[in-house]
């Protein structure tokens, strides 16, 4: 039985042939992939999906209409959707958002062709695998009642704080301030350790993403072996049950290998 992309259902539009339409490209997968019909990626409205194939190894392409500027929202979305779904049932090799190439023909000619090995490879290495990110936030009372009960500096500076008028601690609240930052990302990084430890039984591999929020607990990416994939929800749930009063833990995948795989 041939394997399936699956991916969200919106309706389909195609371009009408011209020197505008180009072809945009999210990521390759093997041959013998079919497309879902009502499988759609970027563009407003959003294109249907084909399958240019090459050997062994096919890519997943739709036409776009080059005189109108990528990057709204919408087609981050849908570049990101098409690739999540498909790899929940497939190996896919992801290609950054915005590629694309003149036509079908070049695709095959100028990126297939020439890299069809290298892809074949990747392609079997990544079989049975899938993404999932584990974002932890912490909770903004009880991350900062930790440290200023593990640290007397703070404390100290705190009381300064509150007995003396507001246009006379300035320099106090700024250190105050950076003295807290410095025991979060402490804090933080004592953290991310213990997500990777707690997920490394039942993972192949983890990446540490950097934080985007100053309450960032952890962000870390796992390669998982779809078969693993009930171990690695269960080894959450423990985790959220171990952090339920300071630190809140979600799960976002399964999705695409974007932090194992380079396009």
């Amino acid at each position: 039985m041939a394997r399936t992309a699956q991916t969200r259902d919106r309706p389909r539009a195609r371009p009408e042939p011209g020197p505008s339409v180009a072809c945009y490209v999210y990521g390759i997968v093997p041959r013998d992939v079919e497309i879902s019909p009502d499988a759609v990626g970027v563009g407003s409205p959003p294109a249907p999906i084909r399958l240019v194939r090459h050997g062994q190894i096919g890519a997943l392409v739709s036409d776009v209409d080059v005189s109108r500027p990528l990057g709204r929202a919408e087609d981050l979305v849908g570049h990101q959707d098409l690739l999540d779904q498909a790899a929940a049932e497939v190996p896919v090799l992801p290609l950054r958002f915005g590629a694309v190439l003149a036509s079908p023909e070049a695709v095959a000619d100028e990126l297939l062709g020439p890299h069809h090995d290298e892809f074949a490879r990747a392609l079997e290495e990544i079989e049975g695998r899938v993404q999932y990110v584990v974002k932890a936030t912490y909770a903004e009372r009880p991350v900062l009642m930790e440290v200023l009960a593990e640290n007397p500096e703070l404390r100290r500076l705190r009381e300064v704080i509150r007995s003396r008028p507001e246009d006379a601690t300035r320099n106090e609240r700024i250190q105050l301030g950076e003295l807290i930052t410095q025991a979060i990302a402490a804090k933080r990084e004592a953290d991310t350790q213990t997500v990777v430890d707690s997920f490394a039984p039942c993972t192949v591999a983890a990446a540490v993403r950097e934080p985007t929020h100053e309450r960032d607990a952890a962000h870390v990416a796992f390669l998982v072996e779809t078969g693993r994939k009930g171990d690695f929800e269960m080894a959450a749930d423990v985790l959220r049950r171990e952090w339920a009063d300071r630190i809140d833990v979600r799960v976002l995948g399964p999705m695409a290998l974007y932090d194992f795989v380079t396009s």
